[in-house]
């Protein structure tokens, strides 16, 4: 390794337990994670990987409210599920814990406190949005709407999930109660705000200046752009009966926003972990020699780029984020995940239907990992990583050194000969892959490190098809005994290298070779990694390795068309529930109905928002004028194939800037029953613009 501290605290977000985990938060978030932190142990460093469930936010009890349960029923169900599911699947976490433990409501109330204490915070009566119907004030996740930046219909009112923009709830255009779809009243409030602005300075100088050559362009990025746009102070603190309640006097009925109590929870399950172990806690997170990393989706940049470092520093006693190697999303199938429409690959079903192949999505999912763009998880691909790549390559490998060296040695690692330049060259190549891997497992780029492991057992798979010891057996038997030695000593470096990759193959394949803590040892404290680049022999002459096993095994097509099959039920499904017909929204008056201006018009210009996905700038003959119209539609039809289209206009809409163009209208659309977005169109015979819709 690099010159670098001890010790580690490696954090992955903390999942809502309003659903089980799915393939995206593994190649986002809980597979990089495991890798890093397996690769440090096996390094000797002292680690703390930690995670817990996120119990206290909004999406748990919309949720509830839809089952018809209390939100404790939620948190304890799913909490169960994706800890089993990470267990299972090999998730290496030191603690993994629960923001509805007594050590969490404990840590938070009292980082609360201090800030609260120590003047960090300011109070403010402000106007919140608030649902009549259901009697309640909305927070964040209680309310959806057309974002102002992207023109994101389903934006959310703390964030936006298409742009990644941070949102305040009274930024979203036609904001919908996520409770009872009513449009939202504003009401006053009293809350408790973080003044991100006062940070504003410091921020810059720690991230812009401190960071710009360390983090991924595309959480810098991010960032950057926040910062760019001018920081407010954010509300810590929200109306609800569900969460840890606000530790301060006059605060009834408000708790913790959850954005503030979540990240508390890596403090807290570090707190937990360090009582079972018997450890000192606080130099994990206030020692200055401690680094610490945050594993994330890019959703969740802006809360551990800015929002807890802020918390973190108006604090004073904690150290900050070394790094935040946030992830991209991973689509299924060429459609965005959705826990909703349940449009998914469900981590506790997969290990149902691929039992004991837990490191074939380990890697087809970092093969494929969006580690600086979006990318997409198809089943074919999967069986193509598994069959074209760890059967053919790795495990063809491994078998045919197992297999020989039984047959021509009874599984006794043979003593070499004189090593030909063919064999100084090969053992020169295996010694580069251990820094090589290493090099790129400590710039988080996991998809380049496996392809390097891949790379050696290619190296191990020509060595044998080039020296062709089955043919050479019969004429040069000394020979024979050096490359079989030193195909051994590539698979005795495979045994290790794959670890953090492989967990559960390494493990089988360390049998396979009886590999030992004292063969890996051999007496010297060394770590294995390391000894690969500095010992000629990792598996010593006169060792006695096991019979041959397979160590991956082909997926055949019926079990693909079977995940396939689900899929489609998926999508039917999802169809039929679009097709329902929605239930009738609260009953409008003659005179709102009147106030609405329906135009015929004529799509006469078209074109794309630049760096958005989905805006298109449409200029529209209204008969009254020619305006600008911004519509997000550019995902279900291309600028030249509505030229000319005849659309119906809302025309007396308040003007919006979407991306700094205003927008002067709404074109008026609707879902097929494929989720296809279709024109609300007039009668195009005779029917002329500016014709009002009466």
């Amino acid at each position: 390794m690099n010159n670098s501290p001890q010790r580690y605290t490696i954090t992955a977000a903390l999942p809502y337990t309003n659903g089980p985990i799915h393939i995206g938060h593994l190649a986002g978030v809980y597979v990089p994670a495991d890798i890093y932190a397996r690769y440090l142990r096996m390094h000797g460093q002292d680690v703390a990987f930690v995670c817990g469930s996120d119990e206290h936010g909004v999406p748990i009890t919309i949720k509830a409210k839809k089952e018809g349960v209390s939100p404790q029923d939620i948190v304890d169900k799913y909490d169960a599920i994706i800890k089993k599911s990470f267990k299972d699947f090999g998730v290496s976490f030191d603690n993994y814990s629960r923001t509805s433990a007594e050590v969490h409501h404990d840590t938070a109330s009292d980082f609360f406190k201090s800030m609260y204490e120590n003047g960090k915070f300011i109070e403010e009566t402000t106007k919140q949005l608030y649902d009549e119907k259901a009697g309640q004030f909305l927070a964040d996740r209680f309310v959806t709407g057309t974002c102002p930046k992207c023109g994101n219909e389903e934006a959310y009112g703390d964030q936006c999930e298409s742009c990644g923009t941070s949102l305040n709830a009274t930024d979203l255009i036609n904001p919908k109660s996520a409770i009872t779809g009513a449009t939202p009243t504003l009401k006053e409030t009293r809350h408790w705000f973080l003044p991100l602005d006062q940070y504003e300075d410091w921020l810059k100088e720690w991230i812009l200046e401190g960071h710009k050559a360390d983090w991924k362009t595309n959480v810098y990025g991010q960032v950057k752009s926040w910062i760019d746009d001018g920081l407010r102070a954010r509300a810590v603190t929200r109306d609800l009966d569900w969460g840890i309640p606000v530790p301060v006097e006059g605060a009834e009925g408000k708790v913790l926003y959850v954005w503030f109590d979540a990240p508390i929870g890596y403090i807290s399950s570090t707190k937990e972990w360090a009582a079972h172990e018997g450890k000192d806690w606080e130099p994990y997170w206030k020692d200055e020699n401690t680094k610490l990393v945050h594993f994330i989706g890019k959703d969740n940049i802006v809360f551990h780029c800015i929002i807890f470092p802020t918390m973190l520093k108006a604090h004073g006693d904690y150290i900050l984020p070394d790094n935040v190697p946030a992830n991209e999303f991973l689509n299924l199938e060429g459609k965005k995940l959705s826990t909703s429409k349940n449009w998914a690959v469900w981590l506790h079903e997969y290990l149902e239907d691929f039992p004991n192949q837990q490191d074939v999505l380990r890697y087809a999912l970092t093969a494929n990992a969006p580690e600086t763009k979006d990318n997409d998880f198809t089943w074919k691909d999967f069986q193509a990583r598994n069959n074209n790549e760890l059967v053919a390559i790795f495990g063809n490998f491994i078998n045919r050194v197992v297999v020989l060296t039984n047959k021509y040695y009874d599984g006794i690692v043979p003593e070499p000969n004189v090593y030909s330049e063919v064999d100084e060259a090969t053992i020169a190549e295996l010694k580069a892959y251990p820094a090589v891997i290493a090099s790129s497992i400590e710039k988080y780029r996991f998809r380049e490190a496996q392809a390097e492991l891949m790379n050696l057992a290619r190296l191990g798979n020509k060595y044998l098809a080039d020296e062709e010891p089955w043919k050479l057996i019969k004429t040069d038997e000394e020979r024979v005994k050096t490359v079989m030695y030193v195909a051994l000593q590539i698979a005795s470096a495979l045994a290790t290298l794959s670890e953090p990759f492989l967990p559960f193959t390494s493990v089988k394949l360390k049998g396979i070779l009886k590999i030992t803590d004292a063969v890996e040892n051999q007496g010297e404290k060394e770590p294995q990694w390391d000894k690969i680049a500095t010992k000629r022999s990792l598996l010593p002459a006169g060792h006695q390795i096991g019979k041959a096993e397979l160590l991956f095994s082909k997926i055949e097509d019926s079990e693909i068309e079977k995940q396939l099959e689900k899929l489609e039920a998926t999508k039917t499904a999802n169809a039929a529930e679009n097709q329902k017909v929605e239930p009738q929204k609260e009953i409008a008056n003659f005179d709102d109905f009147t106030k609405m201006d329906l135009r015929v018009g004529t799509i006469i210009e078209a074109h794309k928002m630049p760096k958005t996905k989905k805006l298109l700038v449409l200029k529209v003959d209204t008969g009254l004028d020619k305006r600008t119209v911004v519509s997000g539609i550019a995902e279900h039809f291309s600028p030249e194939d509505i030229i000319g289209k005849k659309v119906t206009v809302l025309a007396n809409l308040a003007p919006r800037k979407l991306r700094g163009v205003e927008s002067e209208g709404m074109i008026l659309m609707t879902e097929n029953a494929g989720g296809k977005l279709v024109f609300v169109n007039p009668d195009e015979d005779g029917v002329e613009n500016g014709t009002t819709i009466n």
